[in-house]
């Protein structure tokens, strides 16, 4: 009889990127079969999740190639790619999902995302690894390039991205929740403004393409902006605002008021999922991803991108190379502009980010 295993992995990076370690548990029947883990040199905080991943498959398919197994891991990018329900357009991240899926059949596994907390015995593997700068298998080692800020005098062109939050909509004023499963409602006049004034600006720019949420906020945004910008927009569901669960359309007031430990939990913990939602956390994974697959699909060019309050502030800390935890001290008003330089050498680091509001 075939045996059935249950994965945890982790794996993080010291910098995002820095230097990388994973770590990975594996398990049978509640009795711990394996402990991984190893540094992975300098990489980003995605590549070291996969890593574990990666590290944690061999293992259960060393031990039963028909065994079923279930992996919990607390990286919804990971999680989401390997499920099928994100797609992967970073080619790097392709083969790294890709080795993955070659180790054991996948319909032998399932994939659940589970609160950073519930993953604690992997996250403290990947520690141990990099506290005792343990070497990695060759096999798992994944090459990235440092991020160098001296790259600000150089003859490379980069890749710009001018982040766009939308317009206001009937909930802006009172910054209640609303996320990609709540109402979806559209721009007030008062948006439609503001999405006027953004399209002047983005005139004088002279973007080269233009990404739009799907949503219908940002669908109106882009609407007003075209009348400036002869540009089509093309909509991408990587730029959706997170999901805020059972709290979308309530206040921050009225969340601390019906659910004060879930608020107390939202607001010291950029993992916990607000409201059942999608965590900070893994917002700005998402947007990780997504910023390497527009430098990579439009090198040098000038990308516009309407997209949303959460996905920019996340944004903007993967591009200052922040902990996640500075989403707390980000806010981006409604059709502010956050511009992001990404050199080629560089991959994804931004080395210019900057905030400005388009004047009505």
């Amino acid at each position: 009889m075939a045996r059935h295993f249950q994965i945890t992995a982790d794996g993080g990076s010291r910098g995002n990127p820095g230097p990388a370690a994973y770590g990975a548990v594996v398990t049978e029947n509640g009795k711990i079969l394996a402990e991984l883990y190893a540094t992975i040199g300098i990489a980003s905080n995605n590549v070291a999740e996969y890593s574990g991943l990666i590290a944690g498959l061999e293992h259960a398919h060393s031990l039963d190639p028909e065994a079923t197994i279930d992996v919990k891991m607390d990286s919804k990018l990971v999680v989401e790619q390997m499920s099928g329900g994100w797609q992967i357009k970073h080619p790097d991240m392709r083969e790294l999902a890709k080795k993955a899926r070659n180790i054991h059949a996948m319909p032998l596994i399932t994939f659940t995302w589970i609160p950073r907390d519930e993953n604690s015995h992997a996250d403290r593997l990947a520690n141990k690894a990099l506290d005792g700068d343990l070497q990695a298998p060759q096999e798992l080692v994944y090459e990235q390039k440092n991020f160098l800020h001296s790259r600000l005098i150089s003859s490379e062109v980069p890749t710009t991205i001018i982040l766009i939050r939308h317009g206001e909509t009937p909930l802006t004023p009172e910054r209640r929740f609303s996320g990609s499963g709540g109402s979806n409602p559209g721009l007030t006049e008062k948006g439609r403004e503001q999405a006027r004034a953004v399209g002047r600006e983005l005139a004088a720019r002279k973007p080269d393409h233009l990404l739009v949420s799907p949503m219908q906020r940002t669908r109106d945004t882009a609407e007003e902006i075209t009348k400036f910008v002869d540009l089509t927009p093309t909509f991408d569901e990587d730029w959706i605002e997170a999901s805020f669960g059972k709290w979308d359309g309530l206040t921050p007031d009225e969340v601390e008021e019906q659910y004060p430990e879930e608020f107390k939990a939202w607001v010291s913990d950029p993992w916990y999922g607000q409201g059942g939602g999608e965590a900070y956390a893994a917002v700005a994974e998402r947007v990780h991803s997504a910023l390497l697959s527009v430098a990579e699909e439009f090198p040098g060019k000038t990308v516009a991108i309407v997209t949303h309050n959460v996905v920019v502030k996340g944004a903007v800390c993967v591009a200052l190379g922040t902990s996640i935890e500075s989403i707390y001290h980000v806010d981006i008003a409604p059709c502010s502009i956050t511009t992001i330089k990404i050199w080629p050498s560089d991959n994804l680091m931004a080395l210019m980010t900057m905030s400005e509001r388009a004047q009505a």
